[in-house]
């Protein structure tokens, strides 16, 4: 029974060795394929990300340079000649300056996001009918909303009637057809469509903000004022950064409620408005391309002297 006693144990001993090198061995692949997962599922987006992304703005940089016109198959390198070409006409130049009343008007409605967050945040009655409502708008297409201020601003129209309404019963001025007022009229309906994104970030980040904060304040003898400046400012200055780079980005860009509603007639030409009529209408797509690369490059330089004047800081109210 010895013999077989010692067959039996160094079979099992055998046995035990080989479940110790599997053992060994799963581990091993396992954290192999884990650490393959990750990228398999980046592979996706950043493929999307390089074909309409990176690759697009690679052949913008080319076609910066060249004189194609969108049509022929050749394209003659003409080097910075496009660059040149815009810095020289102060007619292209000079629609930079309709930005202005979009900047002011994206300052306007980041005033407004803020103080209807900050009072909304707190308890009011009928606080979630009065969020949807603001949010609304953001919610509606951009071809609807042209439409819709189309006839708000027209001759006899509804802000003409409710004007009346109010006793403004005299000459009513021409809110598109006057080049004075066409641009404020404009910049006044981005700032109904695009209020309730900032509003929704803005109250999104102070209902973060923890509610013991706010009753130590209130026994503190802190009005709703103090609150606001020492606790809320404060707290949400990372939004309010970001907020403020998508505002002046999205006013270099405008391009869809003044296309649509004026097709860039009286004054109302955007940056963009005429990089698309100098490559589609003209057939200029290598000058086109070199003002989109400018915007891009202003875009880029006006965010980095932000994020150097206002730095990101961790506030910590606790």
């Amino acid at each position: 029974m010895t013999g077989l006693t010692q067959i039996v144990e160094s079979r099992a001993n055998g046995s035990r060795l080989r479940r110790s090198r599997r053992t060994a061995v799963v581990p091993q692949k396992r954290r192999r394929g884990w650490a393959i997962t990750p990228w398999l599922f980046l592979v996706l987006p950043l493929g999307f990300l390089l074909v309409f992304t990176y690759i697009p703005v690679m052949n913008m940089l080319w076609y910066s340079v060249t004189d194609w016109d969108g049509l022929s198959k050749t394209k003659e390198f003409v080097g910075l000649s496009n660059y040149g070409t815009f810095f020289s006409r102060p007619a292209l130049f000079r629609v930079f300056f309709v930005s202005l009343y979009y900047i002011g008007a994206s300052v306007l409605q980041m005033a407004l996001a803020l103080y209807f967050a900050t009072v909304l945040s707190f308890s009011t009655k009928f606080k979630s009918l009065f969020k949807g409502i603001l949010f609304f708008p953001y919610l509606i297409n951009g071809v609807a909303i042209a439409f819709v201020f189309l006839y708000f601003f027209q001759p006899g129209g509804t802000l003409d009637s409710l004007l009346g309404m109010i006793g403004i019963d005299g000459t009513k001025p021409q809110w598109l057809g006057n080049p004075d007022l066409v641009n404020f009229s404009l910049a006044g309906t981005s700032i109904w469509r695009y209020m309730g994104l900032n509003f929704v970030l803005f109250l999104g980040a102070i209902q973060s903000i923890p509610g013991g904060i706010y009753e130590a304040a209130e026994l503190d003898g802190a009005t709703r004022w103090q609150q606001f400046r020492y606790i809320i400012a404060p707290s949400i200055k990372p939004i309010i950064s970001l907020s403020f780079i998508l505002a002046i980005s999205g006013s270099l860009a405008v391009f869809e409620i003044p296309f649509i509603m004026l097709q860039g007639a009286n004054g109302s030409a955007t940056f963009v408005i005429q990089t698309v009529n100098e490559a589609f209408k003209f057939n200029k797509v290598g000058l086109a391309s070199a003002m989109a690369v400018i915007l891009l490059l202003i875009i880029l330089i006006i965010t980095w002297v932000q994020r150097r004047l206002i730095p990101d800081e961790e506030v910590n109210l606790t």
